[in-house]
C-alpha cells in the first residue's frame, strides 16, 4: 500500500512538472486541482502532501504577472465518485502566498526547508540546553565536593569562614592603637592602687587599649553527631614588651630594638551538641567575671591608663575599678543547653597562686594546691516589652595551702590555708537605642584587680572585698554613641591589720564617644579619672585622654 502511495505521488509530480512544461492551459490547471481535491477526500493524500503539491502546482502554472499579484479562486466543481455518483467537493482559494485555507500563510516550493531548518534549530537548542543543565550539575557536584573550598558570607563582626567540605574556618579578629595623654593629678603612692596620680609626671603613649590585637582561628565541624571545634587565639601588643611575672601583661618597656609580645590566650576545642550541651577542655577566659569584662564599654577604648609611660600588651579599661578580671585560664568546663532563656556552666580549673601584687610585705603568698579552682554561673535572658534582659549570677571557690609571708614564718604558721570564696551579679537591660549594665561583686580571699592579688593579709586572714559599676550607653544614629560609666572596687583589711599603705579604694568616671565609621572600622575618644586611696591618709588620682581607632573583622 505504501508502495503504491509513493508511486502515486511520484506521477502527480511528474504531471505537474510536466504541465508547467509545456505551458499547460488553465483548465488543466483546474483540472489538476481537482484531483488533488478527490485524492485528499479520499484519504489517498495527506494534508502535508496535498499542500505541498498543490503549492508546487500553482507555483510552476502561475504565469509571472500573477505570482506577483493577488491569490486566484478557484471555482466549486463537481467531482465524481468511483460509484459513478456526483457530489459537490467545495474549493477554497488556492493563494500562493497564503495556502489554500484561511489563517494559514504558506511559502510555495520552501516548506520541508523551513521545517528541516526549524527541526535542526530545536534539536540544536535542545543539546544546548541539555548541555547548560549537564555544566550546571557537574558545578554543583564539583562545589559540594570535599577538595573544594568555598567562601561563606560575610558577616560584618563575625570574621571570614571558609568550608573545606565539612570543616568550617573561621578568621576573626581586631587590632587597634590609641594616642593617649595622662596627667597626674598628684598625691602620695598607694600599694595596689591604679592611678598614676603620685607619678608627678605627664605622659604620652601610642599604644593599645584595654584590647590588645587579637587573630582567632576557629575550625568547626560535625562527626557522629557531636558538633567539635578547635580554637587559637594569638593577642599580639604593639608596645615593646618586658619579661616580668604577667609576662605579656607586664609593663612595656619603650626602648630601642625592642619587640613586641606575643599572648597565646586561647587554646583550646569544644564538643558536644544542643541537646547535651558543650563540653571546653583548654584555655580560654574563665567564667567568674567574664560577663563583667565583656560587657564593659572600655573593652573597646582605653579606660583606665596603668603605666602609661610604659604601656604594656593592654590598659586596664576598668579592671580594678569596678570588678576582678576574669582572666584566660586552663579549664574543664560544661555550658548546658538553653532552655526557656535559662543556661547553666561549671568548670574546673587550673588554680592560681595567692599573690603579694602590693608588695613590702603586705599579703600572704600560697604555691601550693592539691584541688582546683571551681567556677560555675547560671543567666536567664528574657524580653518584657521591648526591654531585652539578661540577669547572670556566678560563684568562685578556691583552696589556698600553705601560705608564706614574714609574719607566719616568725610563728611558725607556715601550713596555714583558706578557703578563697566569691560570687557575683549583673543585669544587662536593651532598649531600642538605650543600653545599661549594673554589676555587682563580693569576694573572701579573692583580692582585687587580679585574682587573689592581696586576698589574704600578711597573717593568714583573708580579707574581704567587693566592687560594683554601673554603665550607660546611647546610641544616637546607628553609627555615633556615648557611653558614660562609674565603677569601685574596694579592699577591706583583716582582722588582726593595722592602717597601712594597702589599697583600700580604686575608683574612676569613663565617658566616652564611639563613631562607626565603616562595618569593620571604628574611631573612638574617651575621658577617663581615676582614683585611688590607701587605708591610712594616702590617696592620688589621674586624668586621662585618649583618641584612636579600632578594627574589628
Amino acid at each position: 500500500m505504501a508502495s503504491k502511495k509513493h508511486a502515486l505521488f511520484a506521477s502527480i509530480l511528474a504531471a505537474s512538472a510536466c504541465a508547467s512544461c509545456f505551458d499547460a492551459p488553465a483548465a488543466f490547471a483546474d483540472d489538476y486541482s481537482d484531483l488533488l481535491d478527490v485524492l485528499r477526500a479520499k484519504g489517498s493524500l495527506t494534508q502535508h502532501e496535498y499542500d505541498t503539491l498543490l503549492a508546487k502546482h500553482l507555483h510552476h502554472s502561475a504565469s509571472p504577472s500573477q505570482r506577483s499579484g493577488p491569490a486566484r479562486a478557484i471555482r466549486t466543481s463537481s467531482t465524481p465518485s468511483l460509484s459513478g455518483a456526483q457530489h459537490a467537493t467545495p474549493h477554497v482559494t488556492h493563494a500562493i502566498h497564503g495556502g489554500y485555507e484561511d489563517g494559514i500563510r504558506f511559502d510555495p516550493g520552501a516548506e520541508d526547508s523551513a521545517s528541516m531548518r526549524a527541526q535542526q534549530a530545536a534539536d540544536r537548542a535542545e543539546a544546548s540546553a541539555r548541555s547548560a543543565q549537564e555544566a550546571m550539575l557537574s558545578t554543583q557536584n564539583a562545589l559540594n565536593s570535599n577538595s573544594i573550598v568555598r567562601v561563606a558570607k560575610y558577616v560584618p563582626g563575625k570574621g571570614l569562614t571558609f568550608k573545606a567540605g565539612p570543616v568550617d574556618i573561621n578568621l576573626s579578629g581586631f587590632i587597634n592603637g590609641f594616642y593617649t595623654y595622662n596627667s597626674p593629678a598628684g598625691g602620695r603612692p598607694v600599694a595596689g592602687g591604679v592611678s598614676t596620680g603620685s607619678s608627678g609626671f605627664d605622659s604620652s603613649a601610642v599604644r593599645n587599649g584595654l584590647l590588645p590585637a587579637g587573630f582567632i582561628l576557629k575550625l568547626s565541624t560535625t562527626q557522629s553527631g557531636i558538633d567539635m571545634s578547635a580554637v587559637v587565639g594569638m593577642y599580639p601588643g604593639i608596645n615593646n614588651a618586658k619579661n616580668g611575672a604577667f609576662n605579656a601583661n607586664t609593663g612595656g618597656s619603650p626602648v630601642g630594638l625592642g619587640t613586641a609580645g606575643i599572648d597565646l590566650r586561647q587554646v583550646y576545642v569544644t564538643f558536644g551538641n544542643k541537646d547535651v550541651g558543650t563540653f571546653k577542655v583548654g584555655r580560654d577566659l574563665a567564667i567568674f567575671g567574664s560577663d563583667a569584662i565583656l560587657n564593659d564599654a572600655t573593652l573597646l577604648s582605653v579606660g583606665s591608663t596603668g603605666s602609661n609611660a610604659a604601656p604594656g600588651n593592654t590598659s586596664l579599661g576598668r579592671i580594678g575599678v569596678g570588678y576582678v578580671y576574669a582572666d584566660w585560664i586552663p579549664q574543664i568546663s560544661y555550658v548546658s543547653p538553653t532552655i526557656h532563656g535559662f543556661q547553666g556552666s561549671v568548670g574546673v580549673f587550673q588554680p592560681l597562686d595567692e599573690f603579694n601584687f602590693a608588695g613590702q610585705g603586705l599579703s600572704a603568698e600560697s604555691t601550693q594546691h592539691s584541688s582546683p579552682m571551681v567556677q560555675g554561673k547560671g543567666t536567664y535572658d528574657f524580653k518584657i516589652g521591648g526591654v531585652q534582659t539578661r540577669i547572670w549570677a556566678s560563684f568562685l571557690v578556691q583552696h589556698q595551702q600553705a601560705l608564706t609571708s614574714s609574719l607566719l614564718t616568725e610563728e611558725g604558721s607556715g601550713r596555714r590555708g583558706a578557703m578563697a570564696e566569691a560570687g557575683e551579679i549583673g543585669a544587662k537591660l536593651t532598649y531600642r537605642g538605650f543600653q545599661g549594665v549594673a554589676y555587682y561583686y563580693r569576694g573572701s580571699g579573692l583580692g582585687t584587680t587580679g585574682l587573689f592579688f592581696d586576698g589574704i593579709a600578711a597573717n593568714g586572714r583573708k580579707r574581704a572585698s567587693e566592687g560594683y559599676y554601673v554603665q550607660a550607653m546611647y546610641n544616637f544614629t546607628k553609627k555615633f554613641k556615648l557611653v558614660g560609666s562609674y565603677g569601685v572596687s574596694n579592699l577591706y583589711q583583716a582582722p588582726g591589720e593595722s592602717d597601712s599603705l594597702l589599697v583600700r579604694r580604686n575608683q574612676s568616671e569613663v565617658g566616652a564617644a564611639y563613631y562607626s565609621l565603616t562595618d569593620w572600622l571604628n574611631l573612638v575618644a574617651e575621658f577617663a579619672h581615676t582614683e585611688s586611696a590607701a587605708h591610712n591618709s594616702n590617696r592620688n588620682s589621674d586624668n586621662s585622654g585618649s583618641a584612636g581607632v579600632i578594627l574589628l573583622f
